[in-house]
């Protein structure tokens, strides 16, 4: 059987042509296979970022103000709202610690105008009261409040803050406070609980800013990462001076 010369040609240099589009094929089946894979990956992220906003805000919603908390050593107030000051100078006045840090104060706030506007009595915030100014943020406020803690030797401190901003708050100061133990006094400016938190945007907008900043504190405890004017960067690490 005899096989024509132009056939044989012809099935040769239509080989290449054949390879090419066979591999053509296969980089367009590995790319969508990629698009695929990606797209699953973000599904099941933004799925787990859901369910987890959906864990806070509930979490957060559920805290109540304790009715009489137990005495502790100390109290220690975050600033950010009016209310935390009057609750924190409230227990201060009720014998609950024996001293109170007030963290965070703007430092134009003199001494004379923060107890105005506290409107605690005068002696008592003379002799008890303490103003922390370096603090910018939730991680100074753990910094110069594990300061004032260590140097006082206090075992036991209540914490004030409002309940949007206590989770944040207890992590940050339990990886620096070793020594105390942290009693959460949560501050509730508005009920949130029965889920009602969905019907108003505001305080979605407060749970959703706050729970992405938690998400952050966890991840600073696997990546060494700090927060800067300019947004997230990685922090110096001791080797790097």
């Amino acid at each position: 059987m005899t096989m024509d010369v132009r056939d044989s040609i012809g099935t040769a240099g239509q080989l290449p042509v054949v390879v090419d589009r066979w591999r053509g094929h296969g980089k367009v089946s590995h790319l969508r296979t990629a698009l695929r894979l990606s797209a699953l990956s973000l599904l099941v992220l933004a799925t787990v970022f859901a369910g987890g906003f959906g864990w806070f805000a509930s979490k957060v919603s559920h805290l109540t103000t304790p009715a009489n908390p137990a005495k502790a050593d100390a109290i220690i107030v975050l600033t950010g709202g009016q209310s935390r000051l009057d609750a924190a100078m409230e227990l201060l006045a009720s014998g609950k610690g024996e001293r109170l840090l007030i963290s965070g104060v703007h430092p134009s706030a003199s001494r004379r105008q923060l107890q105005a506007a506290t409107g605690g009595d005068k002696k008592l915030f003379s002799c008890c009261v303490d103003i922390d100014r370096a603090a910018l943020d939730t991680i100074g406020n753990a910094e110069e409040s594990a300061k004032w803690v260590e140097n006082h030797a206090y075992g036991t401190v209540i914490l004030v803050t409002n309940n949007y901003h206590m989770p944040r708050s207890l992590l940050e100061m339990g990886r620096l406070l070793h020594g105390a133990k942290l009693e959460p006094y949560p501050v509730v400016n508005s009920n949130l609980d029965n889920g009602s938190w969905l019907t108003k945007p505001r305080a979605v907008r407060v749970l959703f800013t706050e729970y992405t900043k938690y998400l952050l504190a966890l991840a600073r405890g696997f990546i060494p990462v700090k927060p800067t004017p300019e947004g997230i960067a990685l922090a110096e690490t001791a080797a790097g001076g």
